[in-house]
């Protein structure tokens, strides 16, 4: 068991700095993406053993797993916030540096699974079927999500270039 544990844990320290770059793409702001990569990271280190055998790669359990627990509660909130009219309480945090970043507030504002295809296929470099395999989806799937990301990123990206400013 203790064999195990050490896996797990230099699993861990080895992807742990991509999987938080993945969360902070994913949720849009670094804190979150602790807190998602901690939760998932929890949950699957009581089964490391079952992950990796069954799985035969848990980088993309762990991402698919990920995408899937962001969508979730991205949903959960949208759902409580359509249904809760509370005021707003907002404790201070630490400024993102990419907050106003017009590439970051479009990826941003991309639906989640959108985002995450564009994140694992430009910002982790995966291939398609790479992706479908991490988030458990078809490759055609794969390529309508980035496609209709692409075009949303492009409409947005577009409408904030200055007027003469260079195309993208």
């Amino acid at each position: 068991m203790h064999g195990e544990l050490t896996d797990f844990g230099e699993f861990v320290e080895a992807s742990l700095p991509g999987l938080l770059r993945y969360g902070h793409a994913l949720t849009g702001n670094p804190h979150d993406a602790a807190d998602l990569v901690q939760t998932v990271l929890e949950k699957i280190g009581s089964r490391w053993t079952h992950v990796q055998r069954k799985t035969g790669d848990p980088l993309a359990y762990i991402r698919r797993s990920m995408a899937n627990a962001h969508i979730s509660r991205w949903r959960r909130v949208r759902r409580e916030s359509l249904v809760a009219d509370v005021p707003e309480t907002r404790l201070v945090t630490p400024a993102d540096p990419f907050e106003h970043e017009p590439l970051w507030q479009a990826l941003r504002a991309l639906p989640p699974r959108q985002r995450a295809v564009i994140v694992l296929r430009y910002y982790e470099g995966l291939s398609e079927a790479e992706i479908a395999d991490s988030l458990g989806i078809s490759t055609g799937t794969v390529k309508s999500q980035a496609s209709k990301a692409v075009a949303s990123l492009r409409t947005k990206l577009s409408s904030s270039d200055e007027p003469g400013g260079r195309e993208p």
